[in-house]
């Protein structure tokens, strides 16, 4: 996988724009998200499930940790709803079981209200006791787009 590089930067600040530092924080917590940052990457990529960690082990928000990754240069990586795919091919539920009515339909309500979100589609696996990924599928096949990544991505 390729560098995180002025032009991926670029083309980020053209659909969402993260503020440097989203959670005000001071500056010597800076530098210790900065630490844990750099640490938890590895080849200049930070999985989403490591950044998520990361966030929790410093009290910072999530948002703290992708505008730090951005900073540095770090490209986030795996995300846990399969947003990230190299290959930009159309949704193929590669041989998975459908998703069923209600996951479809509380998906659908997400929509059609501009709520499909990261943290909303994380909210409703929980309440349905399903992986955040069959959720993000369910809302793939739907041609439906997630917005609002927690990590500050899309």
């Amino acid at each position: 996988m390729r560098d995180f590089n002025d032009a991926d930067r670029a083309k980020k600040r053209r659909r969402i724009t993260l503020p440097e530092n989203p959670g005000n924080l001071p500056p010597d917590a800076l530098a210790r998200l900065e630490a844990a940052v750099r640490q938890a990457a590895s080849g200049g990529h930070l999985s989403c499930p490591r950044g998520w960690r990361v966030a929790r082990d410093m009290g910072v928000s999530r948002l703290d940790v992708g505008a730090m990754a951005d900073r540095l240069g770090i490209r986030i990586t795996d995300c846990q709803l399969g947003c990230f795919k190299v290959d930009k091919t159309p949704y193929d539920p590669g041989g998975a079981e459908p998703p069923s009515e209600e996951v479809v339909r509380r998906v659908r309500e997400l929509h059609e209200r501009g709520e499909l979100t990261c943290a909303n589609v994380f909210e409703l696996a929980r309440e349905l006791d399903l992986r955040p990924r069959t959720v993000a599928d369910a809302a793939n096949a739907g041609g439906y787009k997630l917005r609002q990544c927690q990590l500050g991505c899309f």
